[in-house]
């Protein structure tokens, strides 16, 4: 996506629609990841500087950069004023403008960030790789039924079926704001790959289930991702990949 389409692009969400934006962080110079640091807070800069390896506070300080910079954009403040208030299991949200709902996630070379009004809305996005302990951690993690239906999949459907059960998974229970306190075997959700995304049951229960949309988002090849949301579904606009470079003009 150019400069010229995002400057020029309104920034406003209206009539229940979601807006995804992905970003990419993979490339990004030290000059542009020094410019995105100065929007991050003192909380924020001290994380940043707790990660181990270059290329992970490189991501984290991009991915959290961009958030600011974006949510200053639609709320027509300062990326460095925003203020972020967080649930008991860590979950953000915006301290003075609670109507617009937020979720982030990162993996590999993407940050993916979704935004709504009132709505609270969960997203997830994850590298597809080989796990050669792929079955173990299904039996571990899915509930019954998906680590069974996991099995009846042939060998090449088997790894990108485990990561679209993940994603979705995560993205409810981002969205619900429970963190590891609600186990991911309680729920079940589709992962077949020619099949659509939907939570089947929440601990049994079809009809609670119901009330949730779930939607796939397909961000890059050799990638899954998920959005979740408790809500009669909503109209979706995904906005073409962007680099971060490209932002700083909107900070």
């Amino acid at each position: 996506m150019s400069l010229t389409k995002i400057a020029g692009f309104p920034f406003e969400i209206e009539n229940r629609i979601v807006h995804v934006w992905v970003i990419r962080t993979d490339h990004a110079t030290e000059p542009v990841v020094g410019e995105f640091q100065l929007v991050l807070d003192s909380q924020e800069r001290e994380r940043a500087a707790r990660y181990r390896f270059p290329k992970a506070q490189r991501s984290f300080i991009l991915s959290r950069g961009a958030l600011r910079v974006l949510l200053g954009r639609y709320l027509n403040t300062s990326p460095a004023g925003i203020r972020f208030t967080y649930g008991a299991n860590g979950k953000p949200s915006l301290a003075d403008f609670a109507s617009l709902r937020f979720n982030a996630s990162h993996s590999g070379d993407f940050t993916a960030l979704a935004l709504t009004p009132d709505c609270e809305l969960g997203i997830d996005v994850e590298q597809i790789r080989p796990l050669t302990d792929l079955q173990e951690i299904a039996n571990r993690f899915f509930c019954p039924e998906e680590a069974l239906e996991l099995t009846s999949l042939s060998p090449e459907e088997q790894n990108q079926a485990f990561f679209l059960c993940w994603t979705r998974k995560e993205a409810y229970v981002k969205a619900i704001g429970d963190g590891l306190s609600a186990p991911l075997n309680s729920f079940r959700v589709s992962l077949r790959p020619d099949q659509p995304a939907r939570l089947i049951h929440l601990a049994k229960d079809r009809e609670a289930a119901g009330a949730w949309m779930v939607d796939d988002l397909k961000l890059a090849a050799g990638y899954a991702a998920a959005l979740a949301y408790r809500d009669a579904e909503r109209p979706l606009h995904r906005f073409p990949l962007v680099e971060p470079a490209d932002l700083l003009d909107l900070a």
